[in-house]
């Protein structure tokens, strides 16, 4: 018997057309202490708001190697990435100075095995671990609120 999935959310990409929307890879990193479920968030370089790492599509690599690389370069995450998305969430890019971009994110499970105190953006962002719940709460995306709300690490593949 397959373990249902996380119900996606319908998309919202405002204003924009197929062509000019952008893909980028996140990262859902989570532990498990004393049987609960923690999120790691972080806050943007830019306005402070509370996301998950996220990024670009990388040459060579996979999108889940990609997710994991993000973790990585922006919190500092050492773990083992799931294969399989969890789902999709759509925002848009603030660009400084230009028009804002919309996206839409794939995000991956990764089970973190360490933080790193040294990482590529420590010192340009704060990171806390939180529960699902609060997790949804602090982010401004509903789409991404949902697949944090209802994460479940028994369904990741």
């Amino acid at each position: 018997m397959t373990a249902p999935k996380i119900k996606q959310l319908p998309l919202s990409v405002r204003g924009a057309h197929k062509s000019d929307v952008r893909t980028q890879f996140a990262a859902l990193c989570y532990r498990v202490v004393k049987d609960k479920i923690q999120i790691l968030v972080i806050t943007s370089r830019g306005t402070g708001r509370w996301i998950v790492p996220k990024g670009w599509p990388m040459d060579g690599k996979t999108p889940a190697e990609s997710a994991a690389t993000e973790a990585w370069e922006e919190a500092g995450v050492e773990g083992k990435v799931s294969s399989s998305p969890l789902g999709l969430y759509s925002y848009s890019k603030i660009n400084e100075g230009a028009v804002d971009l919309p996206c839409v994110a794939v995000i991956y499970a990764i089970k973190v095995k360490s933080l790193s105190r040294v990482y590529p953006e420590a010192g340009q962002r704060l990171r806390k671990w939180v529960s699902r719940k609060q997790a949804a709460k602090l982010v401004d995306e509903p789409e991404l609120a949902r697949i944090l709300k209802d994460f479940d690490p028994r369904l990741v593949a």
